[in-house]
This record gives C-alpha cells, sequence and structure tokens, in this order.
C-alpha cells in the first residue's frame, strides 16, 4: 500500500478504536510499559517526546517522573486518541503535558529540543520506522536518549492470528507491518542505522490475561489494530471471525479465561555528542 494511504488507514483505524484501546489494554500491558519507562529513565526536569502516545497509557506516569518542572510533548496520528488523552489530562490536573496530532515520519520540532524520546508499541505501524527514528535523533540534544517499545517475534505471540482471520474477510493491510520490527536484531539495526549509538536491548515474554473469550475479543477486534476493518463486517462475519480467533487462542484457555503469551523487545540508544 502507498504510505500516505497506509498512514490514513492507521489514523482512522485507531479512530476507531480509541474508545475501546484503554479499557482492553491498560492491564495487558502495564508490564512492559513500566519496563518502557525504567530503561528511559526519565529525570525530573527534563523535556521529553513521546510518539503515538495513544490515550495516554505511558504519558501520565512519564508525566508524574519529569515532575511539573519537567515539560512532555506526546504525540499521537489518531485525533480522537488525542483528544480523550487532553480530556483525561484536564480531569487529572496534569499540566506539564502538550497533546498533538501528528505523524511520527514528520515531526513539527525544531532540532535538538528534548532530552528524551521514546515510543509505546507505535513503530510497528509506521510505513517508514527509520524514518521516525531518524526525526526522533533529530529532534533531541546531543547525548539524548531514545528508547522504544514493540512487540517481539509473531511466533511467540499467540494471539496473532487474528490477522489472517481478519485479512480473510477484508485486507487490514496491518499484518504486513505488525511484526517487522519483532526479529532478532531487527529494531537495534533500524535505531543504529538512525545514528543511535550505545544500544542496548531487551527481549522479554508477557502474558495477556482475559476474564473471558467476550473480554479476548473486545480487546483484538475493537481496540487494537484490526479496528477498521472489523467495523466493516456484519453481524454474521462478527460471530464468525470471534469463534475462529478464540479457537486460535484455545489452547491458552484458563477455565472460563485465557491467558495468551506474548512477547516485547525494548531497545534503547543515545545520540552521541
Amino acid at each position: 500500500m502507498e504510505p500516505r494511504l497506509q498512514l490514513r488507514v492507521q489514523r482512522y483505524g485507531w479512530d476507531k478504536a480509541a474508545g475501546y484501546y484503554e479499557h482492553s489494554w491498560e492491564r495487558q500491558l502495564a508490564e512492559a510499559q513500566r519496563r518502557l519507562l525504567d530503561a528511559a529513565g526519565p529525570q525530573p526536569g527534563e523535556r521529553v517526546l513521546e510518539l503515538a502516545c495513544g490515550t495516554g497509557l505511558v504519558t501520565f506516569p512519564l508525566a508524574e517522573r519529569i515532575g511539573p518542572e519537567g515539560a512532555l510533548a506526546a504525540t499521537d496520528i489518531s485525533e480522537k486518541m488525542v483528544a480523550a488523552a487532553g480530556r483525561k489530562a484536564r480531569q487529572i490536573g496534569c499540566a506539564n503535558v502538550v497533546f498533538q496530532r501528528m505523524g511520527a515520519e514528520e515531526l513539527a520540532f525544531e532540532d535538538g529540543r528534548f532530552d528524551l524520546a521514546l515510543c509505546s508499541l507505535g513503530l510497528m505501524y509506521v510505513p517508514d520506522p527509520g524514518q521516525a527514528l531518524r526525526e526522533m535523533h533529530r529532534v533531541l540534544r546531543p547525548g539524548g536518549r531514545a528508547v522504544a517499545l514493540v512487540w517481539g517475534k509473531r511466533s511467540n505471540c499467540g494471539w496473532a492470528d487474528i490477522f489472517p482471520i481478519v485479512d480473510a474477510r477484508v485486507k487490514s493491510e496491518v499484518c504486513p507491518l505488525f511484526f517487522q520490527l519483532g526479529g532478532l536484531g531487527a529494531l537495534d539495526t533500524r535505531m543504529a542505522e538512525a545514528g543511535f549509538t550505545a544500544l542496548q536491548a531487551e527481549r522479554f515474554s508477557s502474558t495477556l490475561s482475559y476474564g473471558s473469550g467476550e473480554e479476548a475479543c473486545l480487546a483484538a477486534f475493537r481496540g487494537g489494530p484490526v479496528a477498521l476493518a472489523y467495523d466493516r463486517f456484519d453481524g454474521r462475519t462478527r460471530e464468525a471471525v470471534h469463534a475462529e480467533y478464540l479457537d486460535s487462542i484455545s489452547a491458552y484457555q484458563n477455565g472460563s479465561g485465557y491467558e495468551v503469551p506474548g512477547e516485547f523487545v525494548i531497545c534503547s540508544g543515545v545520540k552521541s555528542d
């Protein structure tokens, strides 16, 4: 798919998922995102950029770590995600964050503005992740740090059959992108090519726990990357894909719930002086 059209698909797809994302994924991603923040090591008073902020699952803990003297620019391609995060910021009185709708491949910030740049589970969706990483490098000051979290290998993510299940009915244009950075050395290589040094990578497993099949399907179809394709399905097709998806994760059933394995990769680097 042509990159501009791919970005439009991503934007509208995450707009569809915005109302379901946080409820579906906050608990599932908490451990991986905590590890991301620990790897990033945000300090009080730092100027920070977050790409693909979504509804703020990483944003608000990050804002707390840099404190009121710090400044956080949180960006996402989805207008509805940014709007939801902005509403939450106003509700909780989080004043050190500015939310902006912005693509990762063309950042509207001057060179050397930030001390830290990070991206949680967003680079996999970018048509040119190398360009996004080069933009992160550009907007960091010399000595600034970058950290990214992506999903790991397809074979180590028990829910991955959702993509062929959906693509068999309507092309989601997500599957070819999703695991592109999860292979051994893939993210490290892209970060090195973007100019980052002192690279450190960590691969780890996690479990996605769902209390019921309904909860598992809600997260997979409504709150995730296939939301736009799923929105086109009629009732009969939705019943069929739900049944097929639950069958694909049946090996991980635990009573009435599911314990589905997942894998993540975190990589960090530094912009040399």
